[in-house]
């Protein structure tokens, strides 16, 4: 289907529309790496119900309560008792101690050192976007970088972040409240395009003038649902925090996206990367990486479909990732969907997909919680303390049968026609999720755990 949208830019509007490689999405993927491509992420699926802080899960069946530790009955995949305690164990060992080959990596470097998920990593730095001389920079071992795949050495993971216990709730509130939309940091060790760019060589005057004017555009107009820190010593890099849409099967979720600027940029579109953590929640971002977008030239366009290098702008890109890609009808984003099954055909189908796609975004937000991108900790740590219960009474929602994106702020609509394998998904998920908030220093989220038999306790 071509999902279009009128985005304005600095100069003129343009017409934008998003679509990707025609494969089937009937089933979500949480698969990971896959053959032929290296995924640099540590599948999310190991999160779910994960409670390792011993606080009202790992009941097991001994005590009645959901085992906050299984993992490994995803509904949409059968498997034994005895498989799902051995897929566990054997993911959770990944998180331990990573040991992987040459040429494979685990993506989420920023989990190296990282500082406490509270700790002051806001800088004070209100630098305006002046005219800079570049120190050298690495020169991109190729111009045509594949956005699905990086050169950084393999990582060991680190331990799950938790909150720092000396800091208090105002604190914390205070941080989270004057994040800054747009800001400077320092450290591009993390980044997924850390080896690409100039080396040797100042950059052209043209093209740092170009990127300076992207700073000014994103400070100037950035949404409050999209955050973006640039690095001054490499400003072919970039990274962003997009919020899932409210109404959608995304929403509430943090999505980390990094950016690299090519040094034919602007005449060549940037290149993105989406960290997927392996699970493939929409038709258009790849587990391995990969962002579909025609305004990325990754998928056929005409016009001002494509990027145009004379108006395009990246705010544009990360306004037509959350608009157009994150949206309430993901499963019609695969092309011809929208005419192979229509009417009440593709209503079921779509609904059916959207289940599937929130308990992928679960485990996105329960990751993400965990292992913050480097930078964004208070963000991270901020946004879910304070969207605990929404997202927790959405769970309650779906567990009655609400459709997917409809819980909103608490208002339910009569429909309950979710599936029963559904809402015994969610129902694996919650207890996992009322653990990881309550760490993260939401309060009252007790109140939603669930008993075995998926009741309310």
């Amino acid at each position: 289907m071509e999902v279009e949208i009128d985005i304005s830019g600095p100069d003129d509007s343009i017409l934008n529309k998003t679509k990707h490689d025609d494969e089937d999405v009937l089933k979500p993927t949480n698969e990971g790496n896959s053959s032929g491509s290296q995924n640099s992420d540590i599948s999310y699926h190991d999160d779910e119900n994960d409670d390792d802080d011993g606080n009202g899960g790992g009941g097991g069946d001994g005590d009645g309560m959901i085992d906050d530790d299984d993992d490994g009955d995803y509904y949409m995949f059968e498997s034994s008792k005895e498989d799902d305690e051995a897929h566990y164990l054997n993911m959770q060992a990944q998180f331990d101690n990573v040991d992987l080959p040459p040429g494979v990596e685990a993506s989420f470097s920023w989990l190296n050192d990282l500082p406490p998920a509270i700790s002051s990593t806001v800088l004070d730095h209100h630098a305006h976007t002046h005219d800079h001389e570049l120190p050298n920079m690495p020169l991109c071992k190729s111009t045509d970088i594949a956005s699905s795949s990086s050169s950084a050495p393999p990582n060991t993971l680190s331990s799950p972040v938790v909150e720092n216990e000396t800091e208090t709730k105002e604190e914390l509130k205070k941080k989270f409240e004057h994040f800054k939309l747009f800001d400077f940091v320092d450290d591009f060790s993390d980044h997924h395009f850390n080896n690409a760019g100039f080396q040797g060589q100042q950059p052209p005057r043209t093209w740092t003038k170009k990127i300076q004017e992207e700073w000014k555009i994103l400070e100037k107009d950035l949404p409050d649902t999209i955050f973006v820190r640039v690095y001054e010593t490499r400003m072919d890099l970039l990274r962003a925090v997009i919020i899932g849409p409210a109404g959608t099967p995304y929403h509430d979720g943090l999505f980390v996206f990094d950016v690299h600027f090519p040094p034919a940029y602007p005449d060549t579109p940037p290149m993105v990367y989406y960290y997927s953590g392996g699970l493939r929640l929409n038709p258009n971002l790849y587990d391995d990486g990969k962002v579909c977008l025609s305004l990325l030239n990754t998928w056929t366009g005409e016009g001002s479909e494509k990027w145009m290098p004379s108006n395009s702008t990246m705010l544009q890109v990360l306004v037509s990732i959350q608009a157009l890609i994150l949206n309430d009808k993901p499963f019609f984003n695969e092309p011809g969907y929208d005419s192979m099954y229509p009417g009440t055909v593709g209503v079921k189908k779509s609904k059916s997909y959207n289940e599937d796609i929130f308990i992928l975004s679960l485990k996105t937000m329960i990751y993400t919680l965990r292992r913050p991108p480097k930078y964004f900790e208070e963000l991270v740590v901020g946004h879910f303390c304070s969207r605990a219960h929404v997202i927790l009474s959405a769970c309650r929602a779906y567990m009655e049968g609400v459709p997917v994106g409809s819980a909103i702020n608490g208002v339910h609509p009569g429909d309950k026609s979710g599936s029963k394998p559904f809402k015994a998904a969610v129902a694996r998920m919650i207890n996992g999720l009322v653990s990881n908030f309550s760490r993260s220093g939401a309060t009252n989220c007790e109140q939603y755990r669930v008993e075995a038999d998926g009741h309310l306790c």
